[in-house]
C-alpha cells in the first residue's frame, strides 16, 4: 500500500509552542501510514515538485510572513488535492497581512475577549474563559465530528471572522458583557472545512496550548480533520 505524504510546517509565535504541538501528533500520522517531513519554514511551500508530492500539510506557524510565491505554491497545492488542516493560531491567525492566505483558509482570528477588567492580572490567564463548543446540524453527520456532543473548554474563545464558503462544524458564542463594546451576542465557527479546488481545508480554533491540544474531543477533531483533508483519489 503506497504510504501518504505529511508535510508538518511550524514557526512563529513560540507562545504557541509549535514544536511540542506538533509533536503531540506525530505518533498519530505515523501510526495511520503517514511518511512525514518536518519544516521550520514556509519556503517548502514555493517547491512545487515537493508540494505536488505532499497529500497533507499540518500547518502551525501563528503571525509571521509569507512571500506571495510561497503563499500562490500553497494554494495552488490545496486546489490541486493537498489537504491543508490546523488549530488555532496556526493556522486561523496567521500570516496577516497576505490577503490571499486569508482567501484560502476562509476565516480569520480577530480577538479573544478576556475577563473582567478587574479579574486580571497581567498574564495570558487573563484570556481564558469557560465557554462551550456547539456542534451544528452539519457537524453532527460530517467525518470530523460526527458521534461528538457540545464540550466546554476553558482557554482562549477565538472571535473570527469568516466568509460563506467555509462549512461550519461547531460554533462558539461570545456573550455581550458590560464591560464589552459589543450589545449582543456574537457566534463565530470553532470548527469548520472548505473545499479549494481538489482540495480540502480543516480549521480548528481550539489549541492555545498543549493541555488543549491533549483535550479529548479536542485532539479527536484535530486528528480526524488530518485523515479527511488527505488528498482524496
Amino acid at each position: 500500500m503506497t504510504r501518504k505524504k505529511a508535510l508538518v510546517v511550524r514557526g512563529g509565535w513560540e507562545g504557541h509552542q509549535p514544536v511540542k504541538a506538533t509533536e503531540l501528533f506525530l505518533p498519530f500520522l505515523e501510526g495511520n501510514g503517514y511518511d512525514v517531513r518536518i519544516e521550520e519554514s514556509t519556503d517548502v511551500y514555493a517547491d512545487s515538485a515537493e508540494m505536488a508530492a505532499t497529500d497533507l500539510v499540518v500547518q502551525c506557524v501563528t503571525m509571521s510572513e509569507i512571500t506571495a510565491e510561497q503563499v500562490s505554491g500553497l494554494s495552488a497545492a490545496v486546489a490541486a488535492g493537498t489537504g491543508l488542516t490546523g488549530w488555532h493560531g496556526g493556522i486561523a491567525d496567521s500570516f496577516r497581512a497576505s490577503s490571499d492566505y486569508l482567501h484560502l483558509v476562509g476565516g480569520q482570528f480577530v480577538t479573544h475577549p478576556g475577563k473582567e477588567p478587574c479579574e486580571r492580572r497581567g498574564g495570558e490567564e487573563d484570556n481564558f474563559l469557560p465557554y462551550t463548543v456547539t456542534l451544528t446540524e452539519l457537524g453532527r453527520e460530517h467525518p470530523v465530528t460526527v458521534g461528538l456532543e457540545d464540550f466546554e473548554l476553558h482557554t482562549e474563545q477565538y472571535w473570527v471572522l469568516h466568509d460563506d464558503l467555509i462549512d461550519v462544524l461547531a460554533t462558539t458564542t461570545h456573550p455581550a458583557q458590560p464591560w464589552q463594546p459589543w450589545h449582543r451576542p456574537v457566534t463565530s465557527p470553532a470548527v469548520w472545512t472548505r473545499q479549494w479546488g481538489a482540495g480540502r481545508v480543516v480549521v480548528t480554533t481550539p489549541g492555545h496550548s498543549l493541555d488543549v491540544l491533549e483535550n479529548l474531543n479536542v485532539r479527536t477533531v484535530i486528528e480526524r480533520g488530518m485523515l479527511w483533508a488527505t488528498r482524496t483519489a
